[in-house]
């Protein structure tokens, strides 16, 4: 059973008082039923409601659950605690947030700027419902214009014998009050170490050519082969390279016409469109991950 609708954009005092619920359980008999009671009891009225099973007989149970509840700030400490026994009842891994509390980005990006200035755009113009706290970059390029905006710019210089210590500096800018990064075309891999501190909480955004096309110049490699179809994939690092949970993907068309130039711009295009897309989703708490896949609700 699926329920889904779309919601206007909540007023204001409407935002200050709407949380979300995301919920990852062993499927069985009384889950629904016993969380809208659960919210029911405590005052609270159920806006939009979406629900996913792998498999009813014994798979996973997914679900997503924006409410309303007056006075939230002062009732969602107490909420939480009271959850607890819900969720310890059905095995549920779980979270409750306020819609007004916005996510806080760190954005690094190298010396490609479409992704960049894509969610710069968005942000600016309240399409992303986040807070971009800084970007970090191992170039120089980008400075003058992310400062434009009042962002803060970190440049640090990665080289092969400065990793170890260049990730560390970013640990340290990033601070403790970071929800979420941004690979906008960030061309360093990641550390495990790295990826630790921040498990799906890192998206990345790379072209859908790999594995078939490797290496460097991929698009070069794809004009070659004259393929009919590229694409980009948005999704969470993990230790296996451009191997996480997979948010969001798009593809367009190309023809023999289309030459490697022309093919990049293509592709550049779909990036940041897909890396918007699994941002917007992920601060909007729409994405839950289950081992190597996600449910995007």
């Amino acid at each position: 059973m699926e329920i889904h609708a779309k919601q206007a954009r909540p007023d204001n005092q409407n935002r200050a008082n709407r949380a979300r619920m995301l919920i990852s359980c062993p499927d069985g008999p009384g889950i629904v039923a016993a969380v809208s009671h659960f919210l029911h009891q405590h005052g609270a009225n159920i806006v939009q409601s979406d629900q996913y099973t792998m498999d009813p007989s014994g798979g996973m149970f997914f679900m997503r659950i924006e409410f309303y509840l007056p006075q939230l700030e002062n009732n969602l400490e107490k909420l939480k605690t009271d959850f607890a026994e819900v969720a310890g009842r059905f095995q549920m891994e779980w979270t409750l947030s306020a819609v007004s509390r916005k996510k806080r980005l760190a954005i690094f990006v190298s010396k490609e700027d479409h992704c960049l200035v894509e969610l710069l755009w968005q942000w600016q113009a309240g399409d992303l419902d986040a807070d971009i706290a800084l970007v970090v970059s191992n170039h120089l390029d980008m400075k003058d214009y992310v400062e434009s905006f009042g962002i803060p710019y970190h440049h640090i210089p990665v080289t092969a014998d400065t990793k170890k210590e260049a990730e560390q500096r970013q640990l340290e800018v990033i601070g403790n009050d970071v929800d979420v990064i941004i690979l906008a075309r960030y061309m360093q891999i990641i550390s495990p170490m790295f990826i630790e501190h921040y498990r799906n909480r890192i998206i990345n955004i790379h072209h859908s050519f790999l594995p078939a096309f490797v290496g460097g110049k991929p698009y070069a490699q794809a004009y070659n082969r004259g393929v009919k179809i590229i694409g980009a994939t948005a999704h969470y690092v993990t230790e296996e390279l451009d191997g996480g949970p997979i948010i969001e993907q798009d593809v367009q068309r190309v023809s023999h016409g289309d030459d490697v130039t022309e093919l990049k711009r293509i592709g550049r295009t779909i990036e940041r469109v897909v890396l918007a897309r699994a941002v917007k989703w992920h601060v909007e708490d729409r994405v839950l991950v289950h081992e190597n896949k996600t449910v995007v609700f």
